[in-house]
């Protein structure tokens, strides 16, 4: 069993075939689909979606990064109020952040965002799904990755656990990130060519690693270019066990178990 640890799959991308990438995916073996929040125009469909196959999915709640304006704390407020309501709904923090790709004309109100977010998973016990972006232009001053391990130490350490979803650093953040006690999350860019993904997994443990599509984005080889759906975790598990040395089985019993031990999911 495969455990996609991060599908948008409630997006509008699948409005006309949604039942069938479900049906694609548990063929290829994905028993379990977890799914970050974005903002208030995806909770609804996020929720719908979960309440359909309680079976499958499994919700988590946040204000994704890109989302962050100057009127980010309605938005904020919004998703804290559903999470109070009924916090057992909810697996995880999620997908919450820092994202200087373009630009970082809201980065104060990121800083701020991302800080309330983590109170909230210490304060209820949940682990953080983090999104984080450097700048295009690699520079220090928009070092995702940098501002975020610099976040974390103004807290106790309770929420240092959960996903650097999408890993883009470098392996020195890997290591970072896995000593204070994240996993990484690796999707189908894990499998392009230029990638600098293969090095840096190849140096950190598999029981520090899971697996995810991020879909309808980055697709794996070879359909990269399309849309992404979870069926495809499949090519990112046999990319896996290319670079550790394991067959897919293996790939896909030790990342499931380390999602259910992260995300407290059951045997």
């Amino acid at each position: 069993m495969l455990i996609d640890t991060h599908s948008h799959i409630y997006a509008e991308e699948f409005d006309n075939d949604r039942n069938e990438a479900i049906a694609r995916a548990e063929a290829a073996g994905v028993g379990m689909i977890l799914l970050p929040a974005i903002d208030n125009e995806s909770y609804d469909r996020q929720e719908t979606l979960a309440l359909s196959r309680p079976d499958l999915f499994r919700q988590m709640m946040g204000l994704h990064p890109t989302s962050v304006d100057a009127d980010y704390k309605a938005a904020l407020e919004l998703a804290h109020k559903k999470l109070v309501a009924n916090p057992s709904k909810y697996i995880a923090i999620g997908e919450v952040g820092l994202d200087f790709y373009w630009d970082t004309t809201f980065r104060q109100q990121q800083t701020e965002a991302l800080n309330q977010q983590i109170q909230w998973a210490e304060e209820l016990r949940k682990p953080l799904v983090l999104h984080l972006r450097s700048g295009k232009d690699g520079s220090t001053e928009t070092d995702a990755y940098a501002a975020m391990f610099s976040i974390l130490e103004h807290f106790d350490g309770t929420a240092n656990k959960g996903i650097l979803h999408c890993f883009s650093g470098t392996l020195a953040d890997a290591r970072h990130a896995v000593e204070m006690g994240f996993l990484l999350g690796i999707g189908g860019t894990l499998t392009y060519k230029k990638s600098t993904l293969p090095d840096i997994v190849s140096e950190i443990p598999i029981e520090n690693i899971v697996l995810e599509t991020d879909d309808p984005y980055l697709a794996p080889v070879p359909h990269r270019g399309h849309r992404n759906e979870p069926s495809f975790i499949t090519h990112v598990a046999d990319k896996m066990a290319e670079i550790k040395g394991l067959s897919a089985d293996e790939v896909a019993a030790i990342t499931t178990a380390n999602a259910r031990r992260l995300f407290d999911l059951g045997s």
